[in-house]
């Protein structure tokens, strides 16, 4: 596949290889950009956005919309591109596909919702001869950082609200998962997008990631990935707006009335979807020491019943992850936390990029399978004493993205809701639940602002003051 610039589909004598993660075969390739691509993105990038913020509204809105059905009649072209390029279950490429039909439609929607307020200048001494209100004007050329885990959905997230504020933008996919972006932006254009409304530039992102990052006709970043280049590109960017998606090692409290059987089951698909590689993934499990070993001997078989192989097998519940690196790296952690003390409950082995499904039992908080980000097929059990120890287990992290708790006590639920410190609180589900319209965000280490195409709107808007003087 080509990438998108100035309004026009572009090749490169240098190539990257997109691998299927399963097998590691050549799918297809992507041109490798370099700093010219970036200056010739930017340029058009800032032609394009003069575009949009001419543009009504409601056009935006149809534009959208277009782009929204045109992914509904392509799921299953989209599911097994994502299945393909990223490594997650057919089932679970085609589910990313409908939910990126959900987030372009409520982008269309928010296109036509863009208002201000009146401000009541009157309640100021010698304002009552003047007349208040906002409005909100798009930011410009927003820049958009996506990660591999959903490669087209969380574009989608980006991508949506940015057009719908009307801005223009520039997105960096990925680069182990680039193919889903580039499809979603010829989607785009054939609904009619602006030809210099989007640009799409594929490229090592140590390499163009800064260049775009830091230049000054960039108002706003989005980006989602790992703590440590969030804090970096917040080094870079300079004066801009920017929302950070990050990590997170979501906690799960199991209190000691919880309906085991739920608990069980959504440990495993909170716990193992996408082989674990999702930022609010199930991965500190903090059991009462009354339920805890009930809970070990319920989610054992469970876990086991998890298949692996081939994603695009029908029959397949988990597939690879990524890249063997990644792999190589879980389950360097897991026999670290069993040479210290901990219990390999079951799993614990790995073929390629193939990783089991794995329970470690008996982890000390200070583990790191327990205290950093695992991003793999496993879960850490660590067992409490009350719902006090819980909730400081559960805090005792630099991530705040989202966690969950299993109880049918009243009081338990609303002490976890004020006092775990997380933007994301799940009660009697597991921390790996996402509403595409709802406000998604972290506290902490795990970043600022918030994504839902309302949310997103918001953060790639300024907002402007007028003041008529009626005397």
């Amino acid at each position: 596949m080509k990438m998108y610039i100035g309004g026009r589909w572009i090749d490169k004598s240098q190539k990257i290889d997109v691998h299927n993660p399963y097998d590691g075969s050549v799918i297809d390739t992507v041109p490798k950009g370099d700093a010219k691509d970036i200056e010739a993105a930017l340029q058009s990038a800032v032609r394009g956005a003069k575009v949009m913020a001419a543009m009504p509204g409601y056009e935006r809105y149809l534009i959208l919309k277009k782009a929204a059905d045109l992914i509904n009649e392509r799921t299953e072209d989209f599911g097994r591109t994502i299945t393909l390029e990223e490594g997650k279950v057919i089932a679970e490429g085609r589910f990313e596909a409908s939910r990126a039909v959900q987030t372009m439609t409520l982008s269309a929607e928010e296109a036509k919702r863009i208002h201000g307020e009146t401000i009541p200048l009157d309640g100021s001494p010698g304002g009552h001869t003047r007349l208040g209100f906002t409005l909100r004007v798009p930011c410009g050329v927003v820049v958009a950082i996506s990660p591999f885990n959903f490669p087209l959905n969380l574009v989608c997230h980006k991508v949506g609200p940015a057009l719908a504020a009307g801005n223009a933008v520039i997105v960096k996919p990925a680069t182990d998962t680039p193919l889903s972006a580039l499809k979603l932006t010829e989607v785009l254009l054939e609904a009619g997008l602006p030809p210099e409304a989007i640009q799409c530039v594929t490229g090592a992102g140590g390499e163009i990631g800064d260049a775009l990052c830091s230049d000054r006709r960039v108002r706003k970043i989005t980006f989602t990935g790992s703590r440590d280049v969030g804090e970096h590109i917040c080094h870079v960017a300079g004066i801009k707006k920017v929302t950070m998606e990050l990590g997170s090692n979501a906690p799960v409290i199991v209190m000691p009335d919880a309906d085991m059987a739920k608990v069980v089951e959504a440990v495993a698909v909170t716990g193992f979807a996408n082989a674990g590689q999702v930022c609010i993934s199930a991965q500190r499990i903090l059991a009462s020491d009354r339920v805890y070993g009930d809970f070990l001997d319920a989610l054992k078989p469970r876990i086991e019943a998890i298949t692996t192989g081939n994603p695009m097998d029908e029959k397949v519940k988990m597939g690879p992850m990524i890249r063997e690196r990644d792999a190589v790296r879980v389950n360097e952690w897991i026999k670290e936390a069993a040479a210290s003390g901990a219990k390999v409950l079951t799993g614990g082995e790995r073929k390629g990029s193939l990783h089991q499904p794995t329970v470690v039992a008996d982890v000390d908080p200070k583990m790191r399978v327990s205290c950093d980000e695992l991003f793999g097929p496993a879960v850490a059990v660590t067992r409490f004493h009350d719902i006090d120890e819980a909730i400081a287990s559960a805090n005792d992290t630099n991530y705040g993205l989202s966690a969950s708790i299993f109880t049918e006590n009243l009081g338990w639920a609303m002490k976890f809701a004020r006092e775990v410190e997380s933007g994301n609180l799940m009660i009697n589900w597991g921390p790996m639940w996402r509403a595409d319209l709802m406000p998604y965000g972290g506290l902490k280490d795990s970043g600022f602002g918030k994504e839902g195409p309302r949310y997103a709107v918001e953060e790639m808007t300024e907002l402007k003051l007028v003041c008529f003087n009626l005397s």
